[in-house]
């Protein structure tokens, strides 16, 4: 199936389901879905992901990483999403599109991080408007292989969220490589900024669930 009749029929249950389910803002209308479709798809402008492995941290109502797997068939996709709601229409996504290339896990990402099965085996993390980048840190690198490239969505604070990363960069063995610049709905608004992990991480990261959000690094 060709990306643009899924990209319709995602949008189509996507209002159906949030009639019920509140996966993303209830005042909503098709035109900002398709706001979020492109913020999704901006990453392709900058860095190309066939063939790789990634996965996509707190990925909600779909964004990104739902998006680009449709983008993406070579992709070898796999959501993160804790939420039961929000995880359940994701699969349901899944069977329906039938996307042969996406696995949806329900779990925190924490406890992801500390599986052997999925711990520094993915080429890319992705995570879109999911919490502050000393947060992401911890969830996303201990996921990578080393020289794997956490990649994240921000506005025009980012900078403020750099500053304040600083140690985790450092505990973490990770470094800010390049900030991705362009316009969503005013000038220059939005950013993706691209970390690589430089080495192994630390055996203690990510720490138990719940801690890197309430003390974070």
């Amino acid at each position: 199936m060709d990306m643009e009749y899924n990209v319709k029929r995602f949008i189509t249950a996507l209002q159906a389901e949030n009639e019920k389910h509140n996966l993303i803002s209830r005042k909503s209308l098709p035109e900002d879905i398709n706001k979020h479709i492109d913020d999704s798809l901006q990453i392709f402008s900058f860095i190309e992901m066939n063939d790789k492995k990634v996965a996509d941290i707190g990925t909600g109502a779909g964004f990104p990483g739902l998006i680009m797997a449709m983008a993406r068939p070579n992709m070898e996709m796999t959501l993160i999403e804790s939420d039961q709601k929000k995880s359940t229409f994701l699969q349901q996504m899944v069977k329906e599109l039938q996307l042969n290339n996406v696995t949806v896990i329900k779990n925190r990402v924490e406890e992801i991080g500390r599986d052997p099965n999925f711990r520094g085996n993915f080429d890319y993390c992705t995570s879109r408007a999911v919490t502050s980048v000393n947060v992401l840190l911890e969830y996303g690198i201990p996921l990578l292989k080393t020289g794997g490239k956490l990649l994240l969505w921000k506005g025009r604070n980012y900078k403020n969220e750099l500053e304040q990363a600083e140690i985790a960069l450092e505990l973490l063995n990770a470094k800010v490589i390049e900030s991705f610049h362009y316009t969503l709905m005013q000038d220059l608004d939005r950013t993706i900024v691209e970390i690589e992990k430089l080495a192994e991480t630390p055996q203690k990261y990510p720490r138990r669930t719940g801690i890197p959000a309430k003390r974070p690094l």
